[in-house]
Parts: structure tokens; sequence; C-alpha cells
């Protein structure tokens, strides 16, 4: 019995030791640019932008298959500070600044077709297959997927709602 104990524990110790040599040796040098652009997303992996998620984004952005603007959730101010970034011009006049959305189901019009929930990429949406559905407000990254494909129109995209941990004092307008 001591024997298989002390016997796993050194094959234990030897492969740790193996993986870490083999980490060092054989490690990959990632591209800096597209991590620090991969920081400056939003990491929501919505999928508003044309590819599955942030990370594959940012590597187009790094290598400049893609226009700065692509990210609409980031809005002017992400499309400016991936243009300094990258040290680009951009022309931020086709670039909408949009309020947060999230999803909203009106339970009175869902019949539970389930195909809200297959297109939802957070998970956002639960329910099962002929029942109501409903949102979790926290998960939902507002793309809209759920609400394209609703065949009964009984999702509603709605503004954020303010709560105590969110609320900030606006700015007051400037008198001209």
């Amino acid at each position: 019995m001591l024997s298989a104990s002390l016997i796993i524990a050194f094959l234990g110790i030897a492969m740790g030791m193996l993986l870490g040599f083999a980490a060092r040796f054989f490690a990959i040098e990632g591209n800096p640019l597209k991590e620090q652009i991969e920081e400056l997303l939003p990491g929501s992996q919505c999928g508003q932008c044309g590819y599955p998620g942030c990370a594959p984004a940012a590597e187009a952005l790094a290598s400049g298959e893609a226009p700065v603007t692509l990210c609409p959730p980031g809005g002017k101010a992400l499309a400016e500070a991936l243009a300094e970034t990258l040290g680009v011009s951009v022309d931020l006049s086709a670039v909408d600044d949009q309020e947060p959305l999230v999803a909203y189901v009106h339970e009175h019009l869902c019949v539970g077709c389930t195909k809200c929930f297959k297109r939802c990429p957070t998970d956002a949406i639960v329910g099962g297959p002929k029942q109501i559905h409903a949102v979790f407000a926290d998960a939902c990254t507002g793309c809209e997927k759920c609400f394209d494909v609703c065949p009964t129109e009984c999702i509603e995209m709605r503004p954020i709602q303010p709560t105590l941990q969110t609320w900030y004092w606006p700015v007051p307008a400037r008198a001209a």
C-alpha cells in the first residue's frame, strides 16, 4: 500500500516537472498588439462584429483584416481607442453610440418555440420547449439575435434600467 502511494507520488512529481519544462521550452510568444486590443474590447462575446468572439475580432484587428469600427456595443469611444492603439485614422461619422439594451420576453405572447435561446450567445434566455421563456438581464449583451428569430414577436429590446449599483449623476448640459 505504501509503495503504491510512493510510486503514484513520484510519477505525479515527475510528470509535473516534465510538463513545466515542456511549457517553458515549447512556449509560443503571442502577439502583444492582439492582447492590447483584446483588453480594449468589451469581452461580451456577442458576435455583433461578425466574429465568434472578442479574441478572433482582436486577431483580425491586429492583422489589419477588420476596421476599427467593427464593435457596435463599443461605440465611438472604443473605435477611437482602437484607432489610437493601431495608429490609424478613423471616420466616426457612420458609428452610432447606442444605449445598452437587454431583451425582455412578453410572457403572454411567448409560445415556447425555443428559437430564441438557441441563438443566444451568452445563454441569457432560459425556458424549455412549449414553456414560457425569461431573460437574465445581467447576462444579456443586447445583441438582438433572439429578437430577429422570434416568430411571435414577443421579445422586446429595452434600455437597461439603472439600479443603485449602476446609477450615476448625469453630466449637466452646458448653457448656450
